[in-house]
C-alpha cells in the first residue's frame, strides 16, 4: 500500500534527512500524470523547477571543487551530472520508486522511458525540498548524493555535439546538420528521433526526451560508428 500525506513525508523525509513541512505538496511532487485524477495534479511543474535548482547547485559545486577547470570542462561535467541517467541512478539509490503515485501502465515501462520517469521524479523531489526549506535544504540533498559523482573523472567526458563538430571540420570543413525525424508520445513524456548528417558519411541517429538529448545521442552514434570514440564514449 502506497503511503500518503504525513506518513509519506515522514518515511521519505527520514530516508533522505529532510523534515517536510508540507506533506500535500510533497505528494503532488511524487504524482505522475497517469495518476493526476487521483491526486488532482502531477509533478510536471515541480520537475521544471527542480531541473533549474539542480543545475544551479551543481554548477556552484563544480566551480568550487574544480578551480583549475575551464568553462568547457565545467560544462561537460555539469552535463554528465544533471543528465537523466545520473538522476535516475540517484532516484534508485534513494528508493524513490517506493513513494511514486502512478498509473498501472507505467509499471511495464522499460529502457529509456523508465529512465526518464525516475529522473523526472528525482527533479520533482528536489523542487519540493527547495519550496519546503529553501536553497540550503535543496543543496544539502544534492551535495549528499552528487558530490561523490562529481569527483568521478569520467564526468569530464567531452560533449558529443562538440566532438562531432570538431571532427566534421577536420574531415571536410563542414558542420553537422541535425534534423528531427519523428516526435512521438504524450506531452509529458515525448520521445524525439534525430538524424545528424556530415557530408560524405552515413547519417547517425539518436533518440531522447528532448531535442538536445536526441542530438547528443545521434552525435555519439556517429562518433562511435566512425571509430572516433570507443564504446564508452571516450576518444580513441
Amino acid at each position: 500500500m502506497r503511503l500518503t500525506g504525513a506518513a509519506l513525508a515522514a518515511a521519505l523525509g527520514g530516508r533522505i534527512g529532510h523534515e517536510f513541512l508540507d506533506a500535500e505538496r510533497l505528494q503532488r511532487a511524487l504524482t505522475h500524470a497517469s495518476a493526476r485524477g487521483e491526486a488532482g495534479s502531477d509533478y510536471e511543474r515541480f520537475e521544471f523547477l527542480g531541473d533549474r535548482v539542480l543545475g544551479l547547485v551543481i554548477a556552484e559545486l563544480l566551480f568550487q571543487e574544480f578551480p583549475q577547470a575551464d568553462e568547457g570542462e565545467l560544462s561537460r561535467r555539469l552535463n554528465a551530472l544533471v543528465n537523466a541517467e545520473t538522476c535516475a541512478e540517484i532516484a534508485d539509490e534513494i528508493g524513490l520508486h517506493e513513494f511514486v503515485l502512478a498509473g498501472k501502465e507505467l509499471k511495464a515501462l522499460t529502457g529509456r522511458k523508465r529512465t526518464n520517469l525516475r529522473a523526472d521524479v528525482m527533479e520533482a523531489l528536489i523542487a519540493a525540498i527547495f519550496l519546503d526549506g529553501g536553497i540550503e535544504a535543496a543543496r544539502r540533498l544534492i551535495v549528499t548524493y552528487w558530490r561523490k559523482r562529481a569527483a568521478n573523472v569520467t564526468a569530464a567526458r567531452r560533449d558529443a555535439k562538440t566532438g562531432l563538430q570538431e571532427w566534421a571540420h577536420q574531415q571536410n570543413g563542414a558542420s553537422p546538420v541535425y534534423t528531427i525525424e519523428s516526435r512521438k508520445g504524450p506531452d509529458h513524456d515525448p520521445e524525439f528521433t534525430i538524424a545528424v548528417r556530415v557530408e560524405g558519411f552515413e547519417p547517425g541517429h539518436g533518440t531522447g526526451r528532448s531535442k538536445r538529448e536526441a542530438e547528443q545521442a545521434a552525435a555519439t552514434s556517429m562518433l562511435t560508428r566512425e571509430g572516433v570514440w570507443d564504446g564508452n564514449g571516450e576518444e580513441r
